[in-house]
Order: structure tokens, then sequence, then C-alpha cells
């Protein structure tokens, strides 16, 4: 295999922070490696260091060979690739002939991918090349990565892609790289046993180091009990005997061993390795009470609904009726109509039959607002039960600090707001969510945080998403929008 990237003391620092402090890198032909880390933790900006486009402070970056790059979707869209067959196969208009301005996110998306497939590159860097692909996009591009003969570099929240795709895992923590060998599962099971581990030795530690605390303690109770002992032997001695000590020198040493004895144990203590408690993650649980309550059995119920926009039929005579409680994915190609369904539910057009008691939360990727100067706490307070410990420990499952609590709403970034406007709707007085795409744009640690508190809500949630992954660890019930109908495609609910 041939060396394609080779880095060294690559250093990156923004606004006084170290970003990247990596002392080497390499990349090879044929290497599949998947970049995961929390948001904010530098992925974006070492794929545009290794590509040239942000100069280190420190360090050298070497190319060996030609790189594509396909950049989130924020980034500019360039000229159409000259692939014709590719870009029929990833249904990509031809921007000569079309208007960039109007194409939507997963067409953007796919002429990005067949703009870097179109180029005879060495190497392919990705930055969340899923986004915004619907299935059958997702499987055509795992099927030209898994066979790509180059190297590739991806940053993804997909984990099924990333099982499919990569063979190697480098985590970005604190501007540092951790490799693992394997896929996204793989690395999975390795940071559990590293967790476990972890683990075992804090206990170790810990039973070691109370151990020792208990002798050193009784080892000074009884040089305590010697001393007193000692004190009342003088005071009779004096009286009877002027002032002669009976047996101090032996009683005397005695206690000096014991205390001698404890200050060794002391000295252990201190030289005990410093080991943290792992974190096993935070759970939230959810109140039970009156607003989630609904006594419907189907507190949604969809008979012969039909649809026509701009003279597409989007659905004729579809018939769908939600169980209380479930967990319910909504599924299908895009353009189908999934989000198109959950606009007629909020608005309760014809066809569709809601519970009188429902009070639906709906989430989409443009649905926050700003809201000034409200702090993240003032922010949830408005339309939550929830008091202060249980909002902090939302937050901190989705990767908020203790420092950010007092923020304010107006400050944070767009993912940020995704993420608080996610945790406002599963912590409000809602009973029934719908959720469009909420694991868009979420980091990989924010995402399995999500996936926990959505199958711990108490409610019926409603959601779309092209994630396998969610779906499958969620759903109850899958349900799939196919010919103008909508199919259920598997079901978990007991009856």
């Amino acid at each position: 295999m041939e060396l394609r990237i080779k880095g060294s003391k690559i250093s990156v620092e923004y606004v006084g922070r170290e970003v990247l402090g990596i002392d080497d890198l390499e990349i090879f032909d044929y290497e599949k490696i998947g970049l995961v880390g929390g948001n904010g933790a530098g992925k974006s900006t070492l794929l545009k260091v290794l590509l040239g486009e942000i100069t280190p402070m420190e360090g050298e970056v070497k190319r060996f060979g030609e790189f594509a790059y396909i950049p989130q979707l924020d980034e500019a869209v360039m000229e159409s690739p000259r692939d014709p067959a590719l870009m029929g196969k990833l249904n990509v208009k031809d921007l000569e002939r079309e208007d960039q301005q109007i194409i939507s996110g997963g067409e953007e998306t796919r002429l990005k991918i067949a703009r870097a497939f179109s180029e005879q590159v060495h190497g392919i860097f990705a930055d969340e090349p899923t986004s915004h692909l619907d299935r059958e996009g997702i499987d055509f591009l795992i099927g030209q990565l898994k066979y790509f003969p180059g190297a590739l570099l991806v940053v993804s929240h997909e984990r099924h892609f990333l099982d499919e795709v990569v063979d190697k895992i480098w985590e970005l923590e604190d501007g540092k790289i951790t490799e693992y060998w394997g896929n996204y599962s793989d690395y999975l099971r390795q940071k559990e046993e590293e967790v476990n581990r972890q683990a075992a030795k804090y206990e170790q530690i810990m039973a070691e180091r109370k151990r020792l605390e208990e002798a050193a303690w009784e080892k000074r109770k009884q040089a305590g009990k010697i001393e007193q002992k000692t004190k009342g032997a003088s005071k009779k001695n004096r009286t009877e005997s002027g002032g002669r000590l009976s047996h101090q020198k032996p009683i005397g040493s005695k206690q000096k061993k014991l205390n001698k004895a404890a200050k060794a144990m002391e000295q252990k203590i201190e030289a005990l390795e410093d080991v943290q408690a792992p974190d096993t993650g935070i759970s939230i649980r959810f109140e039970e009470s009156d607003a989630v309550a609904l006594h419907n059995p189907y507190p949604i119920i969809i008979t012969e609904l039909s649809k026509t926009f701009e003279e597409k039929v989007i659905f004729d005579k579809a018939s769908l009726s939600i169980p209380l409680g479930v967990k319910a994915a909504l599924i299908g190609k895009n353009g189908t109509g999934k989000t198109t369904l959950m606009e007629m539910i909020i608005h309760g057009e014809a066809g569709i039959e809601i519970s009188p008691k429902a009070r639906i939360g709906y989430f989409n990727q443009q649905s926050y607002r700003d809201q000034g100067s409200q702090t993240l706490v003032e922010f949830f307070k408005e339309e939550s039960d929830y008091g202060f410990s249980e909002i902090r420990s939302a937050l901190a499952s989705m990767g908020f600090k203790e420092n950010d609590l007092r923020k304010k709403v107006s400050v944070l970034s767009g993912g940020e707001l995704i993420k608080l406007n996610l945790l406002k709707m599963l912590l409000g007085r809602y009973n029934i969510l719908l959720m469009d795409e909420p694991g868009n744009y979420l980091d990989l640690p924010s995402l399995e945080a999500l996936e926990g508190l959505m199958k711990g809500y108490g409610g019926t949630i409603l959601f779309t998403s092209h994630d396998r992954r969610l779906v499958e660890n969620v759903a109850d019930v899958i349900y799939e929008i196919k010919d103008l109908k909508i199919i259920e495609v598997r079901t978990d609910v007991t009856s």
C-alpha cells in the first residue's frame, strides 16, 4: 500500500483553545477511515488541514496524490460532474441546464458525491456525505465507497454507513486521535471493553484505598490508646515513686511502631494511581404524568387520505392508525410525502382524526427560533414541568457542559439549537411528538443519547429518519410510504 497522507506535529488553535494537537498520522491506499468525535472536536478542521485548505499553526502535512472533497451542505456547490452515467445513477440534475438555486438538499448531496467520484483521485475526504440522502442513495454511496481503490477519510453520524464502509475508526478527542481497528460496531465494543476495564480498575483501587484508610485509622487509634495509657501510667508513677516512669520505654516503642505503620499505609494511599470513575452515561427518568396520558387506543387515525400538490399525487386513499404510546418510524424515498404527512397531521386536514386531548409537539430542521436573551434553563421552563436537576441532566446527556447552562440561547450554534429543541420537546407538556429527521446534524454521542431519550419517553412518537440504526433501535412500528399508500412493514407491539 502506498502512503497518501503523512502529518506530523499538527497544531491548530481557535480563540486561544487548542483544537488539534496531533503528533503524527498516516493514511494509505485502500484504507477506509471513519472520523468520529463530539460536536466541536475539530473533525471538519482536520479534514481541511489534511486537504491543505487550512494551514496549521505548527507542523506539516505531506500529500502524495490527488484528493477529492465532499463537503457539508453549507459549503459551495461546484459545477456539474462530467460523468453522465454516474449522474444518472445518482439522479443528479445537470446544473448547466437546471437552476442551481432550486435543487433540494438531497440533490445537492448527490451532486457533490457524483463530482467527487467523477474525478481521477487517489483519495476522497467526505464530511457527512449521507446528509439528506434517502436509503436508496445511502446504499448506492456505500456500494461506490466499498470498492473505491483509494484512501477514504469520512466524517459521518450514520452508523450503518460506517459499519458497511470503514475498516478503521479515528476518535478525535481533546485534539488527539485514538485509533481503533474495525468498523463502528467494533469501535463501540472496544470502547465498552475500555470502560469495563476502567471500572474494574477503579473499583479495585477504591477498595484498596478503603482498606488502607481503615487499617491506618486502626493503627492510629491503637497508638492513641497507648498514649492515653502512658499518660495514666506516668501520673500514677509520679505519685507513687516520685516521678520514676514504669515501663515507659517499651510502651513508647510500641506506640512509635504503630504510628510508623500508619504513616506507611498513608504513603501507600498517596502512591495509589489516580483513576477516574468511568463515564457510564446519563439516563433521564421521564415522569409519568396526566399530561402524557391519552385514553384513545389510537390517538392518530388516518382514513382514505388523498393529497395532491402542484398536480403531483402524494397520497391516494391512504390509511393508517398509530397505536397509543408507540414509537412509530415513517420511512420512504425522498419526495414520497413523509414531511407532508406530518404537516397534514399538525393542521388536522380532512381524513385525519386526532384525539381531542392530544398535545402535539413538532420538530423539523427549521423549527428552532431565536429566543433572544433567554438562558438555556429559562428556555426549558416555559413549557416543561421538570425541575432544574432533570433539565441539567438532559442537557448533559446531549453534551452541554455545566457552564453552558447560563448561556443565552441566541449565542448557540445551529447544531446546539437542534439539540436544545429536541430536548425541549421531549421534556415538554406534550403527549404526541412528530419528529422529522431528528438525528440529522447530531454527533454520534448525541445521537445515541437521543435514542435513549426517545425510547424512554412515555408518550407517542411518530418520526422520520433515513438512519437505519435509529429506526431499528427506537421504533416499535415501522410504516413505509410507497405507491401513494402507507404500509406497515414491521411491528414489535404486542397486543
